[in-house]
This record gives C-alpha cells, structure tokens and sequence, in this order.
C-alpha cells in the first residue's frame, strides 16, 4: 500500500497538487517553456512563467490549458508529469489514483482529454470532480444537506457559479470569463487609451495592486511601463484604480448576469436558504477588490469571500480523498 491519493487543480493559471496526509505540496503556474527546434521543454511552472513575453525566437511559453481545458494535449501531459515527478507522486512502487477538477459545463470530449491525461502520467485510477463542487467543499461549505449553497468561483480560464444541494450540483453556469479576461481588459484599455502596449505579466500585476470591480473600493495610482504604439520607444504612465474599475466594468458585469440567471432558475426552497447563508466567492479572482461588495450590491443576497480563495479547489480535493468510497463507486 505505497500508492499516495493525488488532488489536483488544473487551472488555466495554476496547477495545485495535493497529496493525501501531507496537504498542498505544489502550487505553480500552469506554464510550460519549449525549445521549438527540438520540441523538449526548456522549463515547467514558475521558471517558465518568468520566460513569458520574453523569450529569444527558438523559445516558446506556452499555456496548455485554455478556459479550464485543455488546448494542447502533448504540452499537458508533459506539464502533468513534470509536477507529479516533482512531488515523487510517482514512485517505482506506485500508481497513485487522482482525483481532478473540471470546469461544470465542459462536454464528454473535454472531460476525456482531462482524463486521458492524467491516466498518461502513470495514474491507477482518475476520477473527475465539477470545480465548483470542490471549490465549495474546501471553503468548508457542507454541502451533503438537504439545504441550498451558491458558490461562485471565478479562475483563471473560466467562472463557474452553482447551487449545491445533497451533494450534487443542482443549477451551474460555466462561462469564460475570469482571470485571464480581466488581464486582457486592462491590456486593452491602456492601448486605447494611453496607445500603450504592455504584456501579460505587466497587466496582472497592476490588476493584483490596484484592481477594483466597485467604483469607490479602492484609490489607488501605479506606475506603467511599455511600449509607446506611437514612438515605438519605452514609456512610462501613471494609472488610477478608477481607470481600472472601468476597465473591468463590462467583465464584471457579464458575472453578475451569470449569477443572476442562476438563480432565477433555482427552486424556491433553496433560494431561501441562499438567503440566509449568503454566497461563498472563491477562486484567485475572488481577490480582486470590490467583488463582494459588487455581488452583493446587484443580488441583494450577503456576499463572502472564501478564508484562502485561491486554493479552496486543492483544499476541497482533500475533503474528497479523505471520503474516496463516496465518489468510487
């Protein structure tokens, strides 16, 4: 009995990896670094991120996963198997079984590729679990009662908002709209703006420093560098939170709606009780300021984020691999 039960979190931004009895032994970005020439890879997770937007012409970064799927199968397996190897998930004397979370609304397809994938790294059995699920598991939500939970949890690819009864998922909307969205948006707004181009990286550190969501949550001013469309030279701007809070309004917005929907076709019962208990918001773009005030404000329902949003989807795969016999049947 050597084998070790394996969690993971395969996010479009970052794979979380935990292990049964030692808790989250891995969390990384979901990048891999390729020699295009001989098709090795150069560097997986953290190393290859830092390469991102600044590698020579032979050296490619790559995001394997897209909106919480996976766009380049090969990229994926290497990426799988470079972070169990990494955890010595694999060792001679093991195949470890693997529990893997998916975005809720992903077809038979997209759900065979995760698998494939992870069956590919040496594992003795894969099972799939629907993030929001996990997600509200590891916020410590107890799902397995007759009583309405809403979870919204907004990622990298993709935001998964679900009403969780019994154990089950009752009502979900998958959209792709999250974290990588966000960053596009402030890209955008600052070349038509300002005619600056700046890369992904620049983007997500000003929407982690001073992004907002709701207009009056945070004022805050940050310098940007790039590169001047119009002078081709380098360039440096400064730009406020209420520019980002703009940036980000029609994004946002479409969450809200998504949310909305889904609870409009929530039986009454469990309404109620979403009421009472309010929604749980997790995921990395539960950190982004003003999410809550800004779910709460449009849904007049009390709006929480979780304790540790970023990895309540790893933490809810421990919840899990303690009680296997539940989902292997």
């Amino acid at each position: 009995m050597f084998a070790k039960d394996i969690g993971i979190d395969l996010g479009t931004a970052n794979v979380l990896i935990y292990i049964k009895g030692q808790g989250i032994v891995l969390n990384e970005p979901s990048v891999v670094a390729i020699d295009s020439e001989s098709k090795k890879p150069l560097a997986v997770g953290k190393e290859a991120r830092d390469m991102l937007g600044r590698t020579p012409g032979k050296v490619h970064a790559i995001r394997p996963m897209k909106d919480g799927v996976i766009a380049d199968f090969e990229t994926t397996e290497l990426m799988l198997n470079s972070f169990i190897r990494k955890v010595n998930g694999k060792s001679l004397l093991s195949r470890p079984r693997i529990l893997i979370c998916c975005p809720s609304n992903i077809t038979q397809v997209e759900k065979n590729a995760i698998k494939e994938a992870a069956e590919r790294t040496g594992a003795r059995k894969v099972f799939l679990e629907e993030e929001p699920k996990v997600a509200a598991v590891g916020a410590g939500m107890d799902i397995s009662k007759p009583s309405g939970n809403m979870v919204i949890d907004i990622g990298g690819g993709t935001t998964d908002i679900a009403i969780l009864s019994l154990g089950g998922i009752v009502t979900s909307s998958s959209i792709k709209i999250a974290g990588n969205a966000f960053d596009n948006d402030i890209m955008k707004y600052i070349k038509d703006k300002y005619k600056l181009l700046i890369g992904d990286r620049t983007a997500e550190d000003i929407k982690l420093t001073i992004g907002t969501v709701y207009p009056d949550s945070k004022k805050e001013k940050m310098e940007v560098r790039g590169r001047d469309l119009v002078t081709g030279l380098p360039h440096t701007i400064k730009i406020s939170s209420e520019e980002i809070e703009e940036a980000l309004r029609e994004s946002a917005n479409i969450i809200v709606h998504t949310a909305k929907s889904v609870l409009e076709t929530t039986p009454p019962e469990l309404s109620a009780d979403i009421i009472n208990k309010g929604i749980v918001v997790t995921g990395g773009g539960a950190l982004i300021k003003g999410f809550d005030k800004l779910l709460s404000h449009e849904l007049k329902v009390p709006v929480f984020i979780a304790e540790s949003p970023l990895t309540c989807v790893a933490e809810g795969t421990g919840v899990l691999l303690d009680n296997i016999y539940l989902i292997d049947k």
